[in-house]
């Protein structure tokens, strides 16, 4: 039995996740910005589950919903940084207060949780740090470029940790869906209120996305096993991509990279003084 942390569990990815766990046997701490939406998790779970207030942009927050795992179930085995939403719009429709709070709940939310959950973590010699990250981590495509800044800081962000915990026996593991059947494209997603419709294109994109939000392939109960499935290996991945279509894209790119490379490499290596 291990003990979870999971943020933003009110619906969608985060709440698949710590019901996975839960139907697993694993005792989870889930949290939301409304812990009431997790009444059911409770009652289902009874012995298992308890729910705590975090709004990750909130430091004082974050303290509170770690010492309530720690104090419900003695430690914290497994971090799931689940907690975000997605913002629509072309570069130059961005709003500048709205990109840095993207950036507060994507990104600097998971920095912080880190920061409370790690001393705990190398204490005990142990742990897993599983981020939910995005194939617009790894693929970017307007009208989500500034979503996908949040999400390429996280995938840096997890990478180097990985090789910083590791002499300690934490694990990280940045977790890459697609395109999933949540609320993320719908009640979840922001907008820029300025539009410019040079950027004709871009708007259309905006109205498939939320007219498909709904009819979207992936399964996010999929993912809740997929995490709980990781968590217990002796050596997890550091990248799951989840989903067809984030596995089309990222060898596509990562093909178009190596021709880019090879076409360039007589300009990349020849950058050296004269010997």
């Amino acid at each position: 039995m291990a003990r979870w942390l999971v943020t933003g569990c009110s619906t969608g990815i985060g709440r698949e996740i710590a019901s996975a766990a839960l139907q697993a046997g694993h005792q989870v701490m889930a949290t939301a910005r409304r812990p009431e939406t997790l009444d059911d998790l409770l009652a289902e779970y009874p012995e298992l589950a308890r729910a705590t207030a975090l709004d990750v942009t909130d430091e004082r927050q974050i303290v509170a919903a770690v010492q309530a795992t720690v104090d419900a179930f003695g430690s914290i085995d497994v971090l799931v940084n689940n907690a975000g939403y997605g913002y629509m719009a072309a570069v130059e429709e961005g709003e500048d207060e709205e990109i840095r709070r993207l950036f507060d709940t994507n990104f600097f939310g998971v920095v912080d949780t880190l920061r409370f959950v790690l001393p705990i973590m190398r204490e005990q010699g142990s742990g897993h740090v599983i981020n939910i990250s995005s194939m617009t981590g790894l693929v970017a495509n307007p009208p989500n470029v500034f979503y996908s800044c949040t999400k390429f800081a996280l995938e840096a962000l997890g990478e180097g940790l990985a090789k910083e915990v590791a002499p300690f026996g934490i694990r990280v593991t940045n977790i890459e869906p697609g395109a999933f059947r949540t609320d993320w494209a719908s009640r979840s997603m922001a907008e820029s209120d300025t539009t410019i419709s040079d950027y004709e294109d871009i708007q259309g994109r905006k109205k498939i996305i939320k007219q498909f939000a709904d009819h979207l392939p992936g399964d996010p109960r999929r993912i809740g096993e997929a995490a709980v499935m990781i968590a217990e290996l002796d050596e997890p991945p550091l990248r799951l991509l989840m989903g067809k279509d984030v596995l089309a894209a990222t060898r596509e790119k990562l093909a178009a990279m190596s021709a880019s490379i090879d076409e360039w490499e007589h300009v990349t290596v020849d950058v050296d003084f004269p010997a």
